[in-house]
């Protein structure tokens, strides 16, 4: 009989933990595991729920008001019962929701991001509680592991590294004609972020970086693909920086790996990550990176070889880093390459074959 796994998230928008968990249930084998999905929220535009349809995945959507927000116990408990699964695989906030209703399911958590941002006072508490109920804690990295023994005092359950689906960035022949198609030309030196305009993520830090470093080549362009609260406060910097024509907003992006193969250099500029399926994208589709040092990312990116490191909230050295490949091609494409090298460790399958194991270990009680 085939183990039932339920993954619950906040919602299905196409971010790191959501494609994380639909890439694991549609990864799943079929034989060994049914899957299904639960987001909290309603859908969104441009989510990936057609994903889930095509791979047969049920999904379920709750309709969760903003905050907190008690009537997902029931609603979940309803879920629980008609699909009646063996584990609940949680990630985000969602434990908390999902603790008090699931048993006799075991229970998954994901820590996607560093243990003390993950959640607040409330969520580490109900946490603390679940994984001492037996709640089993899975970290992303080395990095998010250590974070959570200090917050909680005990080690996870099991380390298991994020995955991309390597085959999809390597797209040569796509350059060109994401250029022309998006006013581009040959000669420009595009530095590519894909990232959510938010607090986490600075794209402010990084817009003032580029004006620092690049604001004087017209040849340099930004390119930000993402939408988030803060897209009017970095529309503004960079009216303020002088750089608004060569800063570009596309929103959430649908063609990211042609993106990628348009782009020479990639530039991330988080305040804090945990471990960023976007740095593991452009290192897949052979470029280099600019980034902050912050969660993984130094697992991922080994500075001066296939990128370069800075101090989260230095102006002064992302410009400079960013300069410092934007006007030396040669140096970027050795980057590139040795991006690309490393990122075959990156692939999907030994993230699914590993959670796979982890489900199997389980003890799980009977439905």
């Amino acid at each position: 009989m085939s183990i039932r796994v339920l993954q619950v998230l906040a919602t299905l928008k196409r971010a790191g933990a959501e494609r994380v968990a639909v890439e694991l249930a549609c990864g799943l084998d079929r034989a060994r595991f049914e899957t299904a999905m639960v987001s909290l929220y309603g859908p969104f535009p441009g989510g990936m729920e057609p994903l889930l349809e095509e791979a047969g995945i049920r999904t379920w959507h709750l309709h969760k008001r903003q905050g907190f927000d008690p009537r997902m116990w029931p609603r979940l408990a309803r879920v629980c019962r008609e699909f009646r699964p063996d584990i609940i695989h949680t990630h985000s906030y969602i434990l908390r929701y999902v603790a008090p209703v699931a048993r006799p399911a075991a229970i998954v958590h994901t820590v996607h991001n560093l243990a003390e941002k993950e959640v607040y006072a409330f969520g580490r508490w109900v946490n603390r509680w679940a994984f001492r109920r037996g709640a089993a804690p899975v970290a992303v990295g080395n990095e998010i592991a250590r974070s959570f023994r200090r917050v909680y005092g005990f080690d996870v359950a099991a380390t298991i590294p994020n995955g991309v689906g390597l085959s999809l960035y390597r797209k040569p022949g796509a350059r060109q004609a994401w250029r022309s198609a998006h006013g581009f030309g040959g000669d420009d030196v595009l530095i590519v972020s894909v990232a959510r305009l938010e607090q986490q993520k600075d794209p402010v830090a990084l817009i003032e970086g580029f004006a620092r470093g690049l604001g004087r080549d017209p040849r340099c362009h930004l390119v930000l693909a993402g939408a988030g609260d803060l897209e009017n406060t970095a529309r503004a910097c960079a009216e303020r920086c002088g750089v608004s024509g060569r800063v570009h907003f596309l929103g959430v992006c649908g063609d990211v790996p042609d993106l990628l193969a348009a782009a020479d250099l990639f530039a991330l500029a988080s305040r804090w990550e945990g471990s960023p399926l976007a740095v593991m994208e452009a290192m897949a589709a052979r470029l280099p990176v600019v980034a902050t040092a912050v969660g993984e990312v130094p697992e991922l990116v080994e500075n001066g070889v296939s990128g370069l490191l800075v101090p989260p909230g230095s102006i002064e050295k992302m410009g400079d880093a960013l300069a410092s490949l934007a006007h030396d091609g040669e140096r970027r494409r050795a980057m590139g390459e040795a991006a690309g090298a490393r990122a075959v460790g990156f692939g999907v399958e030994p993230m699914v074959r590993a959670y796979a194991d982890l489900f199997e270990r389980l003890p799980r009680g009977k439905s």
